[in-house]
């Protein structure tokens, strides 16, 4: 308790003796400091005495990575869209470089008490991405759904689509189509869609009889520019056939085979992955695996409600299963 007393005290800038009145619910304390102690409580990961807590407001947070990849934006719509129609208000929360952390964030939704956060996409899905902010959350056993496949240590009930199969789809589509020299476009390293992607590639290939080459495996960001520059890398080592891991991956592969002088699919053929929109007035419309992603923003509701009711535990990962929708970026092998 002393601990918790001092770091609270350092939190707001008042005294101990301050901060012992309040959790006691004593008088001779002004409500603002109260408030600033209520919410250090908050921010700190500490759980308000019982007395003390009150009603959580109708609010969830709603955390996106970014907007420019446009698979983020149609998801925040359709759990934002549901929320609503459940009687709670989604509070948006968009990152970009050098502005509000996911940690700043997390304190920000805390402090407003909110009756829980979705995150769509996040430091989560990342090894060495700092994970110190999802641990306050757990303190405070606030209602937590994440989207994407997340690392083993968070802990917090998750939607994700299935990785594996994706890339099993794609490799499999292009090994029929003819093509031996299949190169895969990744996004970060430790990133856990794509390592779940590399490990289910790893997998098909063996299956097929395949060798996969380090040369034909490429990570990098999920840009069209990256896209760009990592397919380059792989049409210079041989590849006729390019799986990536997002759509605008396969949209930067497309850029990349044209500035080479090539023909998608006549002498390349690219696969993308989230079916966002308009991947089908691309030129050429784009083959991708799409996510289910109507299904998915409708579970991460119901997970949520369900902690917020009492009736679901946190923890568990569920999984949807991904569908190739096939365009005209991908076609049969080309002599040469």
């Amino acid at each position: 308790m002393s601990k918790r007393l001092a770091e609270v005290a350092r939190k707001v800038g008042v005294s101990e003796a301050t901060v012992s009145r309040v959790l006691n619910d004593k008088p001779g304390v002004s409500e603002s400091t109260r408030e600033a102690v209520l919410t250090a409580l908050d921010v700190l990961g500490y759980e308000r005495p019982t007395k003390l807590r009150g009603e959580r407001a109708r609010l969830v947070g709603l955390v996106l990575p970014e907007l420019q990849n446009p698979i983020f934006p149609a998801l925040a719509e359709i759990v934002g869209g549901t929320l609503a129609q459940n009687g709670y208000t989604p509070l948006l929360c968009t990152q970009n470089a050098g502005g509000i952390t996911e940690s700043d964030y997390v304190d920000l939704l805390l402090a407003q008490q909110v009756s829980g956060v979705i995150f769509l996409g996040g430091h989560y899905t990342e090894a060495d991405a700092p994970h110190g902010h999802y641990e306050r959350l757990r303190r405070v056993k606030l209602p937590t759904v994440l989207v994407s496949a997340p690392v083993d240590s968070v802990g917090f009930a998750t939607v994700s689509t299935d990785d594996g199969s994706a890339a099993e789809q794609a490799i499999q589509h292009l090994h029929q189509l003819g093509h031996r020299k299949i190169g895969l476009l990744l996004g970060p390293a430790g990133h856990q869609p794509s390592v779940r992607k590399l490990a289910s590639a790893q997998r098909v290939f063996a299956r097929l009889g395949l060798d996969l080459d380090p040369a034909l495996v490429v990570n990098g960001l999920y840009s069209i520019e990256s896209g760009q520059a990592g397919a380059t890398r792989l049409l210079q080592a041989g590849a006729t056939g390019i799986v990536c891991a997002s759509d605008p991956l396969a949209l930067g592969a497309i850029r990349a085979a044209k500035r080479a002088g090539l023909v998608v699919p006549a002498d390349v053929s690219v696969v993308g992955f989230d079916d966002s929109a308009l991947m089908s007035f691309t030129e050429p419309p784009l083959t991708t695996v799409r996510q289910p992603i109507d299904a998915m923003g409708r579970a991460v509701i119901d997970m949520l409600l369900g902690q917020i009711a009492g009736t679901m535990g946190a923890g568990d990962e569920l999984l949807f299963e991904p569908e190739l929708v096939l365009r005209a970026s991908t076609g049969p092998v080309a002599a040469r």
